[in-house]
């Protein structure tokens, strides 16, 4: 069957912590990514500087109502056993939350694109964005035509990581002729292919979107980092 959600809340509960077989430890912190205005309500997930820009990202076939939502990041910051306390810690992004609603999430559901289909995934198969430059990041779709692709180093989203020491994010990038908005951050480990989710309440109302780049285990289990299951673009 395909790859089932954990449940996200604890992972955006600042203070959880998961373990990894090896010994090493991670702590969550929630980072906030300001508000993400969506002036259409159709969201495009995806590798920024691979996709935005190229106008070839559809968005996501649900969409929710324009307005501005919260962007946040749950961060782990690793420790090896015996690791001394360091003014440079080990930071990964583990998952990031686009919040619709701050309402109790009741179920989860594969964000899709169009055309693609829940029933033809194999055992533990999800759709997801791929990722080739180590970035993520949420927009709404008018937002395409406001960021021109990325050339080589320049550009504001190329500032906006480098001028913050590549930190993790998120960051929101604003174009200072139509106001549109990116939220981007890094992936996880990097590059590779990762899911987003929908969290709907028990009425079926969005709560949120969540794109998951396999940092942290699910807090049942003690494990490595695990190796992202198939995925199917």
């Amino acid at each position: 069957m395909p790859m089932s959600a954990p449940d996200y809340t604890w992972l955006f509960t600042p203070g959880s912590t998961f373990a990894y077989e090896s010994g090493t430890t991670g702590v969550i912190h929630v980072a906030s990514g300001g508000e993400l205005w969506l002036p259409t309500g159709r969201i495009v997930a995806c590798d920024p500087f691979v996709c935005l820009g190229e106008g070839e990202t559809e968005p996501f076939t649900v969409a929710v109502e324009p307005g501005r939502y919260r962007v946040e990041a749950a961060v782990a910051t690793l420790t090896q056993p015996g690791e001394p306390p360091s003014d440079e810690p080990h930071l990964r992004v583990a998952a990031t939350r686009l919040v619709i609603r701050d309402e109790p999430t009741a179920a989860w559901e594969l964000a899709l694109l169009p055309g693609q289909d829940p029933a033809e995934l194999g055992d533990e198969e999800f759709y997801g964005y791929g990722v080739d430059a180590g970035t993520g990041c949420f927009y709404d779709a008018a937002a395409e035509e406001s960021f021109p692709a990325s050339e080589g180093d320049e550009g504001p989203l190329w500032d906006a990581f480098e001028h913050s020491d590549w930190a993790p994010g998120p960051h929101l990038i604003t174009a200072p002729e139509t106001g549109h908005t990116v939220a981007a951050f890094t992936s996880g480990w990097g590059d590779g292919a990762y899911p987003t989710w929908i969290g709907r309440t028990a009425a079926g109302e969005v709560t949120c979107f969540v794109t998951d780049f396999f940092v942290a285990p699910d807090p049942s289990e003690s494990a490595e980092p695990p190796a992202p299951a198939a995925a199917t673009a």
